[in-house]
């Protein structure tokens, strides 16, 4: 039996319902990807199934596809939000006028492969795999990773082995690196720890070195299933092969090491991060300030907000940093370390960050009765801060208890201008 037929039989057999266990490693990148045409993708919503393609071909005549800012991934995922079907349309639409036009390069092919992922639509990955056997493209290790990809994706681990199998006795089409890389991405994914170290087992047995693909999936994976030893193990393992980490696997790390609460190893890593010249993201920022939050380290959220501001971080980076350090003074009811820091805040043109920060600085003015101190802090903020209900709540239930009604009268005056009552 051919190879091409050997893939379809396997599918076949393993074709069933799945559920949709395997975040695909592209989906934390959205954030940062183009944000899809919105008139196209309102028509596509709009306009009939029937048509989809229509649609799809006058975009295509004016050149829309071509624009840096498009993304058929992103379009595809929006779309299968509101209609699968209308998704699976945009497929079809795509293979046939690459069919049309007799496209031969692989790339598309693949890339067609990877979007039935984005979908968890196995079978029309398997039809893109026989349009490229009868435009006689040939097959290698790549397609196969891109059809294991999107069985994965769609939790069809049968398939996805059988396939591997496949691989293993072809001719042309072996396993390679990134073969072994994304099963030991998926039970990273899903926290299964000893599936994922015996994947890595396989691929070393292979012939194949770990590449950074791989110590990042090894390194989240245990600090996902808090295996804290093999983490150590992978990272010291991964330095010694002079391999330099990522973003993503400093982040696991940290996240690591504030789960164990362990400040020293964290001290260590922001020293290398610093000394590489690598920033802080918003993540990380938040588990740093909720480590040293729950220990009172005060001075070293002030250390941190240094360094940072220093480094040319994010405004969201240092905005988190900020507020974190007025969420720890309100903790302590230190007014006059409070007032300085809203006002540091302020002068660079920052302001809260959500409503749990300033009712934190509200109910330490509360403790200590700094009721004319409140009320300076609420007017300082009012220009670049709008109150919530919550907060307007909190300052209610605050003065009623104090007894003070004149300041609860203008307290519900500034609730009914804002719509509260």
């Amino acid at each position: 039996m051919g190879l091409g037929l050997r893939v379809l039989s396997v599918a076949k057999r393993g074709l069933r319902p799945q559920l949709a266990l395997i975040p695909c490693r592209s989906q934390r990148l959205f954030c940062n990807q183009p944000l899809v045409s919105y008139p196209l993708l309102t028509k596509l919503i709009h306009e009939s199934n029937s048509r989809v393609k229509t649609v799809l071909d006058s975009e295509d005549n004016d050149f829309t596809f071509k624009s840096s800012d498009f993304s058929w991934d992103v379009l595809l995922t929006t779309l299968k939000s509101s209609s699968p079907a209308k998704a699976h349309l945009v497929l079809e639409w795509r293979l046939e006028k690459m069919l049309r036009d007799n496209e031969k390069d692989l790339e598309p092919y693949l890339e067609l492969i990877f979007l039935c992922s984005k979908l968890q639509n196995i079978p029309f990955s398997m039809q893109v795999f026989s349009s490229m056997e009868a435009q006689r493209i040939e097959l290698t290790s790549s397609v196969f990773n891109a059809l294991i990809y999107t069985c994965l994706s769609s939790g069809d681990v049968v398939t996805a082995l059988s396939l591997f199998e496949i691989m293993q006795s072809s001719g042309n089409c072996k396993p390679d690196s990134e073969t072994y890389n994304t099963f030991i991405s998926v039970y990273s994914n899903w926290g299964n720890n000893k599936a994922m170290q015996a994947w890595y087992s396989a691929k070393k047995d292979a012939a194949f070195s770990a590449d950074l693909q791989t110590y990042e999936s090894l390194i989240s994976g245990c600090v996902r299933s808090r295996n804290f030893d093999c983490v150590d193990r992978f990272y010291e393992e991964m330095m010694l092969s002079g391999i330099t980490p990522n973003g993503q696997i400093l982040e696991s790390m940290l996240r690591g090491f504030c789960e164990q609460r362990s400040i020293g190893k964290v001290e260590e890593l922001l020293k290398f991060m610093n000394d590489s010249e690598w920033e802080i993201n918003v993540q990380m920022a938040e588990k740093l300030m909720g480590l040293y939050f729950e220990h009172g380290r005060v001075e070293k959220m002030e250390e941190l907000l240094e360094n940072v501001a220093k480094s040319g971080q994010s405004f969201e980076v240092l905005q988190q940093v900020h507020c974190g350090i007025i969420r720890m003074y309100a903790k302590l009811d230190r007014l006059d370390d409070i007032e300085y820091s809203v006002g540091r805040l302020l002068k660079l043109g920052m302001s809260f960050r959500c409503p749990d920060d300033v009712e934190k600085v509200v109910c330490a003015y509360f403790r200590q009765e700094a009721y004319d101190r409140l009320d300076l802090f609420l007017e300082h903020i009012k220009a670049s801060y709008k109150l919530t209900k919550s907060t307007y709540d909190l300052l209610v239930a605050g003065y009623r208890r104090a007894g003070l009604s004149d300041k609860l009268d203008l307290v519900m005056d500034s609730m009914k201008l804002a719509g509260f009552l």
